[in-house]
């Protein structure tokens, strides 16, 4: 029976590209209300892992449970109504709008009601959520401007807000700091540490100094792998981890 606890939790989890493994027999849990980073060198399996775990794709082998509930194979787009959210690697707004409007237009997609009849007070609702989530991510002060005109770390913050208009309690993030400059870096990981307070956080994030700070647990994946699991202490006393990834420097 799958552990109703956990925020997620997968078992005996493979992927194989014309019979080539790329994940092999993956067998791990999530607790709820954790930071948790999924690191590892190239080509270790972790956007394979990542993208099994937001529905991109299903595996050729095994079970993901969310919350106790089996959601292997379930499509894509009815994860935002389970509570999951994600935010890519590869920024993903609307750039002709403002900000205020992109995270309006999500909320506005998350209501099965919204269509233009909608009461003016439900859509000042509306605006009203996306404001607080534009304070929460730090961009209350650029609510008017174009996406296309913030800096690229302020657009990373939008998205994240995008991703939040759902209410998760479960948030993705992809490599949520590349691209970005040292204080960029440094304001979006206090962000997701605050974000980490409410809710569950899984990233991919390849700055290892950055994720050993601010995770309570690592996921460390080599060769498709589980080489290792546990809090940043335990996986940097983990001689295989040093052998194969921390050895290697900082990336």
């Amino acid at each position: 029976m799958p552990d109703e606890t956990a925020a997620v939790a997968v078992h005996d989890l493979t992927v194989a590209y014309r019979d080539t493994p790329v994940l092999w027999d993956i067998d791990l849990t999530i607790p709820p209300g954790t930071l948790t980073a999924i690191i590892g060198p190239n080509g270790a399996g972790k956007s394979t892992f990542f993208n099994l775990i937001s529905g991109a794709f299903a595996p050729s082998e095994g079970r993901i449970y969310f919350r106790g509930r089996d959601i292997t194979g379930t499509p894509q787009h009815r994860f935002a109504r389970l509570g999951i959210a994600k935010s890519f690697q590869i920024t993903n707004v609307f750039p002709q709008l403002t900000a205020l409007e992109n995270v309006r237009f999500a909320i506005q997609c998350m209501s099965q009601r919204f269509n233009v009849w909608t009461p003016r007070g439900r859509y000042n609702e509306m605006t009203e959520r996306a404001a607080d989530l534009l304070d929460m991510v730090g961009l209350d002060q650029h609510r008017h401007r174009l996406a296309m005109n913030l800096a690229h770390g302020e657009q990373r913050a939008l998205e994240i807000a995008l991703a939040l208009a759902c209410d998760p309690t479960l948030l993705l993030l992809d490599e949520p700091t590349a691209g970005m400059s040292p204080e960029e870096t440094t304001a979006m990981m206090d962000l997701i540490t605050r974000l980490a307070a409410e809710r569950t956080v899984i990233l991919v994030e390849h700055k290892m100094k950055l994720v050993m700070g601010i995770s309570n647990r690592l996921i460390v994946l080599h060769h498709g792998e589980l080489l290792a699991e546990g809090t940043p202490d335990e996986v940097r006393a983990n001689d295989e981890v040093r052998r194969v990834y921390l050895g290697q420097g900082d990336h």
